[in-house]
């Protein structure tokens, strides 16, 4: 379904004219240097295709013919390549290792790449571009190359070189009778394979293409479709025969997912361990928006967008283009990780643009919860998954939790266990965090306090559980044990601060934990301690205030055990949600 899913998306690039993407037996490379060549192979310059972009230089993109996989072996691209490959000149980190060694087998990897010319264009005449670059080769004068200005940054870099004429705009790999003489369909064997993919009869391809662009991948790139080893092999097949999917396909689905992993897609955003791509079966204003819903970075008021006016415009076809507006439309997300020399699979939804919409739009509405005027932010996704990791990283994320919690929020299903867990023990964590000037950060915060009560009510509703869902502000008539003992612990830290203004260490620092999973450990020596609180206070309206809120709390608890011995998981979550309520209607106006 996946690769079926990208091969029909290559097929939709390949028909947009906005989009030029490689045609088959080809791939978009960077290049940072091209050997500029006369009609008779002689060498003129050595060009730098490089440009700033901020403090780095990025390289011109090129259209090349498709790269080879390498290992260990000595494999030529075609027309284009290292400086080993392409002047016989050993790499740095070989040649500090062993320098005889690293000659040699660069003389071996520059032979092979003139053979791979020659096997390709037998008749190398055919096209001037091709000849030129022969004779320069078979010449084996490359010292004025040695001698450029320029060669001591190809050193040091390592950059990939091919050639061009110096009367021509394009490289010789972009001259026209070099790309028609590659995209001749090669003859198949059709009395053996079938494609697993369009069940169409295909040469099959033995190795894949690698898959460039996920985070923490290997740079040279990874596989989805690999059988590298003997237990992943069966009835005597060797690697791509084990599951034949014919070279067509495996060009089509290795093009598409690294034109959406490309740097600057806008189809890709990164999610805890997880780079996750997103595409529609036909062109769709999904595709543009997407991103927004799950990939907002909070720290900053630009990148924010209004969640609400993006899904009214779905809603609301007669106000945009309605093509780009196919509720029908089919709509895919493929959550890729790294994993050794390959890519796992951490998520993949196939939905529709309808779908989608309306699961987004319940997500959000699960998370509306009242805050301050300084929590102006949407709760993002990337906010979501950090609320679980160490000092709010990326880097600490629990594995998988990104992939279940995305596809939760799109299938519209309750969401990972591991989520409520991860935020609570956060939140008991840090009950006592500081800021650098000494004050203490709230350990239930809005974002927090938004993902207990998204995961609570998405439980009571889809599992159909005989209780009250959680309001968005402070309800009074909820009469959950954790929810009220939630609500009187913020009270009984209200009173302290009266009674102690200015206090640095209040009773969240010392009890919240124990408070919110065990009770019957805290509260009723927090209740004696309340009378000498409520003692301190000189305004006696305000303490009189404090009692009613108090007495309206515990009246509501059982007689027989008002402090249970333990909360389970999602009632520690209500705890968190009444003392969030509570907090919150102390500061509100």
């Amino acid at each position: 379904m996946i690769l079926q899913a990208l091969v029909s998306y290559h097929q939709r690039l390949s028909t947009d004219d906005e989009v030029k993407i490689a045609p088959e037996g080809f791939e978009k490379k960077e290049i940072p240097f091209l050997i500029i060549l006369n009609q008779n192979g002689e060498f003129i310059d050595l060009q730098d295709t490089r440009y700033e972009e901020g403090k780095n230089k990025k390289s011109r993109t090129f259209l090349v013919p498709r790269g080879v996989k390498r290992s260990s072996g000595i494999v030529a691209n075609l027309l284009w390549d290292n400086p080993s490959y392409v002047l016989g000149y050993p790499s740095k980190n070989e040649t500090e290792k062993n320098p005889e060694k690293a000659l040699t087998r660069a003389k071996e990897q520059h032979r092979q790449f003139i053979k791979r010319i020659k096997d390709q264009f037998p008749d190398p005449e055919f096209d001037v571009g091709i000849n030129a670059v022969l004779k320069f080769l078979e010449k084996g004068n490359f010292q004025p190359i040695f001698s450029h200005n320029l060669w001591k940054e190809v050193k040091q870099t390592g950059g990939n070189l091919t050639f061009k004429l110096v009367d021509d705009v394009e490289i010789v790999c972009q001259r026209k009778s070099v790309i028609d003489s590659l995209i001749k369909p090669p003859k198949i064997d059709t009395s053996k394979f079938m494609c697993l993919v369009t069940g169409e009869y295909d040469t099959p391809a033995i190795l894949h293409a690698p898959i460039k662009g996920v985070k923490n991948a290997q740079p040279s790139g990874a596989n989805i479709v690999s059988f590298n080893l003997d237990p992943f092999c069966s009835y005597g097949k060797k690697q791509g025969l084990n599951a034949p999917i014919g070279k067509k396909a495996e060009f089509a689905y290795t093009s598409a997912l690294n034109y959406l992993l490309q740097r600057d897609s806008t189809q890709k955003i990164i999610i805890g361990d997880a780079t996750v791509v997103f595409w529609a079966d036909r062109k769709n204003k999904m595709e543009e928006v997407f991103a927004n819903f799950f990939g907002i970075d909070s720290s900053s008021r630009e990148s924010l967008q209004d969640y609400k006016n993006l899904l009214s415009v779905f809603r609301s076809p007669e106000t945009g283009v309605k093509a780009e507006l196919n509720q029908s439309a089919r709509f895919y997300v493929l959550g890729l990780s790294p994993n050794a020399s390959r890519l796992s699979i951490r998520l993949w939804y196939a939905g529709t643009v309808g779908d989608i919409v309306n699961n987004i739009s319940q997500h959000f509405d699960d998370l509306e919860i009242i805050k301050s005027e300084k929590d102006w932010h949407t709760v993002d996704l990337r906010s979501i998954l950090r609320s679980t990791s160490i000092q709010d990283s990326d880097e600490k994320i629990p594995p998988n939790l990104a992939g279940d919690t995305m596809k939760s929020i799109l299938n519209g299903t309750p969401y990972p266990a591991t989520l409520l867990s991860g935020v609570l023990n956060r939140i008991k964590a840090e009950q006592s965090r500081k800021d650098k000037n000494g004050k203490a950060i709230p350990n239930v915060n809005y974002t927090r306090a938004a993902i207990i009560k998204a995961i609570i009510n998405r439980n009571i509703r889809q599992l159909k559980i005989n209780e009250k869902e959680v309001t968005v502000s402070l309800d009074t008539t909820n009469t959950n044990t954790g929810y009220l003992l939630g609500r009187l612990f913020a009270i009984l830290e209200k009173i302290q601060e009266a009674a102690s203004p200015g206090l640095n260490t209040t009773i969240r620092d010392t009890y919240y934990g124990a408070a919110s999973s065990t009770p019957v450990t805290v509260f009723p020596r927090l209740m004696k301690l309340k009378n000498y609180h409520l003692a301190k206070i000189e305004n006696k309206g305000v303490v009189v205030n404090y009692e009613k809120q108090i007495e309206e709390i515990t009246s509501k608890l059982s007689a027989d055990n008002p402090f249970p011995v333990y909360l389970n998981l999602h009632d520690q979550g209500r705890f968190s949600i009444g003392y969030y309520h509570q907090r919150q209607e102390f500061f509100s106006k």
